[in-house]
């Protein structure tokens, strides 16, 4: 039986083409807030990662009121990093609103969230938002969504999507581009015309499908899904049907609906609805809560393996403990078993040491964004230079492969071109715009784009675009170089001087100020050369009576080139690590000890 009173939909698009922006507006025209109520912008990103960062990290869930229909909204992650969270949104609904920028047209990663979309059977509802931009070319974009439609194989049925035009940021939509339309009414017409209700039946035995995990202080784990089937009631026994089998006799302490913002705690929640129940232990993502009779498990969530892999290591540095308040190895992986349990796109793995750990996931953002996240919530470690996943197939080494999309102006083709090339990077298609930039085409293996990206923004001297899209596995590509620059290391503990600085001008480029805390084995710079350099990087000026200690005073040095997170896992080398703590994000070696780590180089290169 088709529930005529509900619509499910999940928001998909490419970063940055406004689906956040278009549910802000949804929420506030809907009535979902008074009229005296003050609400942010992108109300929907609710982490500081994703305020800072202007992307939307996490799935997240929403429900308006429209004509007596209750339309529960998906607002779902842009970036392939996070495709887990695309994958177990789609599981959520019924059908999808595709946001395409009127300008940019369609992107590497709406492709990806197509893709997904289609290989689901679901419809789809085209809306070309930013229709306000001065360069818009509306038409052409409709075209390019229609081209790609038919590159992935999509039905007929689904070819024939409504378009509707939207100005999301100023809360307009439009049937046709001069209908007069001054709300977003058109959208949610067309949402309740074209996109039918959940096939549910609430006499049918209890089917929740458990895709999201949140935590609420009061109540404890929050499971969050769609009851597909039956009725789930208070005071009364379920079934869990995880992994490891079926528990009996499970009793909920609340139950909610969602309304705007809001979790809407009720006594009975009916089929086809999204929702969220509290008070039983042990629920995984891809759970069922089903009948404590006759338990009627449904199929778990599935979703593309990962692709990158980094270490998690306890901190040993001689500044450990000094920053941070969770260190132990007991504290690392309680946190990243945690972080599993509501990331599906993540996984952990243990090693043959105690004090490190392997993650598991999609990209290098998806692991800044962890690393961020407990570095903020006071935890203390060290990870590793990222590393694909390989496997065999049929005796070969099989690697994940990336297809690299770039919009870079035309006088830096030839160095991005041979930058790429060593990274066993193919190009498969150049476009020339003709108004001084042009858009190009990468096949490369994963492990070629790692510590890509700010090499990319330097030649490109910041003005390059980059996007890249997972394109399945392929044979290995052998050896890739990757950072051709050596480390500047320090060779002793004690604060950075103005006077050994001065002496570093011409070897490199710094990555610490004066009056830094160092110690021995620390990165403090990039080398212009190729090979590492060992040095005293807190040597003081020795006075005499000839020289005054001020006669320095008016050296300007250049500023140190202080990197970020993201920027730091990038630039480390397999003999390096990245140590984290709350304050601060340091570079140093595995060996800090420098007569250990010339020690195992002549090794390697006599066994070479």
């Amino acid at each position: 039986m088709r529930k005529n009173n509900f619509r499910n939909i999940a928001i998909i698009a490419h970063v940055d083409h406004g689906k956040t922006t278009l549910v802000d507006g949804l929420l506030k025209q809907s009535g979902t807030f008074q009229a005296h109520e003050q609400v942010d912008e992108r109300v929907m990103d609710s982490m500081d990662l994703e305020k800072e960062r202007g992307i939307t990290i996490t799935a997240k869930n929403t429900a308006v009121i429209y004509n007596d229909v209750k339309i529960n909204i998906m607002d779902t992650p842009g970036h392939a990093d996070f495709g887990g969270e695309v994958e177990r949104s789609l599981n959520l609904v019924d059908g999808a609103l595709l946001l395409v920028d009127a300008s940019e047209g369609p992107l590497p990663q709406t492709r990806f969230v197509l893709r997904k979309t289609l290989d689901k059977q679901l419809p789809v509802i085209l809306v070309i938002n930013k229709i306000d931009r001065a360069d818009a070319r509306i038409e052409e974009v409709i075209n390019e969504v229609y081209d790609l439609f038919i590159d992935l194989d999509a039905t007929d049925d689904q070819i024939e999507f409504p378009i509707i035009y939207t100005n999301a940021k100023d809360g307009i939509a439009h049937h046709n581009l001069d209908d007069g339309s001054t709300n977003l009414n058109p959208i949610f017409d067309t949402i309740i015309e074209k996109i039918k209700g959940p096939v549910a039946n609430d006499n049918f035995t209890p089917q929740f499908l458990v895709t999201n995990l949140d935590y609420d202080p009061y109540v404890g784990q929050v499971a969050i899904g769609r009851l597909n089937n039956g009725v789930l009631e208070m005071n009364k026994s379920y079934s869990l049907c995880g992994i490891d089998g079926i528990k009996s006799n499970q009793k909920f302490s609340a139950i909610y609906t969602f309304k705007g913002l809001k979790k809407i705690q009720s006594e009975s929640l009916e089929a086809g609805d999204i929702i969220a129940i509290a008070g039983i232990d042990g629920v995984t993502i891809g759970d069922t809560i089903s009948s404590n009779e006759n338990p009627m498990p449904l199929p778990r969530i599935i979703i593309d393996e990962p692709t990158v892999s980094m270490l998690f290591y306890v901190n040993n540095s001689p500044f450990a403990g000094k920053e941070g308040k969770y260190l132990t190895s007991r504290n690392i992986i309680e946190r990243l078993e945690k972080e599993v349990l509501g990331n599906v796109a993540l996984q952990v793995h243990p090693t043959d040491r105690k004090d490190m750990f392997e993650v598991r996931g999609r990209g290098e953002l998806q692991m800044a964004v962890l690393i961020e996240t407990m570095r903020r919530e006071e935890f203390e470690f060290m990870v590793s230079k990222p590393h694909v996943i390989t496997h065999e197939e049929n005796g070969k080494t099989m690697e994940p492969m990336e297809k690299v999309f770039l919009d870079i102006p035309d006088d830096k083709v030839g160095i991005v071109t041979e930058k790429l090339s060593v990274r066993k990077g193919k190009m498969t298609n150049l476009v020339n715009h003709g108004h001084g930039r042009v858009s190009m085409e990468f096949i490369i293996p994963s492990r070629g784009l790692i510590g890509f990206r700010s090499q990319f923004l330097t030649d490109t001297q910041g003005a390059g675009i980059m996007n890249k899209l997972f394109d399945g596995f392929a044979p290995w590509f052998g050896p890739i170089p990757q950072r051709i620059s050596g480390a500047m290391v320090a060779d002793r503990q004690g604060k950075v001087t103005t006077y050994a600085c001065l002496g570093m001008v011409d070897r490199g480029e710094l990555f610490v100020k004066v009056g830094t805390e160092v110690y021995d084995g620390m990165i403090i710079g990039k080398r212009n050369r190729s090979m590492d350099l060992t040095l005293n990087i807190t040597r003081e000026k020795k006075l005499t009576n000839m020289r005054a200690a001020a006669s320095d005073s008016t050296v300007v040095l250049r500023p140190p080139k202080q990197l970020s997170l993201d920027q730091s896992i990038e630039f480390i080398a397999e003999d390096e690590l990245v140590e984290v703590t709350p304050l601060s994000i340091r570079l140093r070696k595995m060996e800090l000890n420098a007569n250990k780590r010339l020690s195992k180089s002549r090794k390697e290169k006599y066994v070479e």
